[in-house]
């Protein structure tokens, strides 16, 4: 296990020098969120995720819905190091008519499962195709990344009860807290408090963990194989912009990319 740990460690890291690079080339882009959230999406696809790089519409895949669909680099990135896209994909990143888009698109890239927008529609889309996925007689689990900013929309606290009340165990979330949305801190916005704490107020089982603690976060997901009823949501600790010094719990680049100096600071600590 020590040695798959330290694989996963490294996509990581290979991950975030992907989303730096694209971002830069893009000059916009998101890369704060994505840098927090991708811990968390390594551990799941180099681990329970069911998931077919060959084939990546197989009918029966687990999904993935990436409700926080601005940080796409992150998902971007992941896609890359599984061989699914190119380099090149990456660096045509927000250009007209690229396969990787500003937000998440399933219509343009092979392997999402979600066209993301505006946020806190996510949970309820996931609820949809949990909701067939039973209807079907699928194994098919479904994972939702939440943003925890997009949490403040009420939206995502009636699909929380709809699937408690639907008793749906095949819906699973993960929430990257980052405590940072848009302009600011939350607790500067409007701070939600314990999160994994309403979750179980609405019927869900939840674990806290620490987003960036790569063995943590493969332990929580191997706890959600031993839940058999209800759905799950895991709780990531995490820090915005993380991996990048002037990144780091740092709202400016929730959606700034690095200049040139940057890019090279960057590329430098992740090396």
């Amino acid at each position: 296990m020590e040695d798959r740990i330290s694989e996963l460690k490294e996509m990581a890291r290979l991950c975030r020098i992907d989303i730096v690079k694209m971002t830069h080339a893009a000059n916009a882009g998101h890369p704060g969120g994505s840098l927090s959230a991708i811990d968390s999406m390594v551990a799941l696809y180099g681990t329970i995720m069911r998931f077919d790089t060959s084939n990546p519409d197989w009918d029966d895949r687990d999904r993935f819905v990436m409700s926080k669909g601005h940080a796409s680099p992150a998902m971007y990135a992941l896609l890359h190091q599984m061989g699914v896209l190119e380099e090149s994909d990456l660096m045509s990143f927000r250009t007209l008519g690229s396969v990787c888009q500003g937000h998440v698109d399933m219509n343009w890239t092979e392997g999402v499962d979600f066209s993301a927008g505006s946020l806190g529609m996510g949970l309820s889309f996931g609820l949809g195709c949990a909701l067939s996925a039973r209807m079907d007689a699928s194994e098919r689990r479904i994972w939702v990344m939440l943003g925890d900013g997009e949490t403040q929309e009420g939206q995502v606290w009636e699909a929380a009860m709809a699937a408690n009340y639907h008793n749906v165990n095949n819906l699973r979330v993960i929430v990257d807290r980052n405590r940072i949305q848009n302009d600011d801190f939350m607790e500067v916005q409007m701070e939600i408090g314990d999160i994994g704490a309403k979750f179980e107020s609405f019927g869900w089982s939840s674990r806290e963990v620490d987003g960036h603690d790569m063995s943590e976060l493969v332990e929580a997901l191997q706890w959600t194989e031993n839940i058999d009823s209800g759905p799950i949501a895991i709780i990531a600790n995490t820090t915005k912009g993380k991996g990048v010094s002037f990144m780091e719990d740092n709202p400016e680049f929730h959606g700034k990319a690095p200049n040139n100096e940057e890019l090279g600071i960057a590329l430098e600590e992740l090396s």
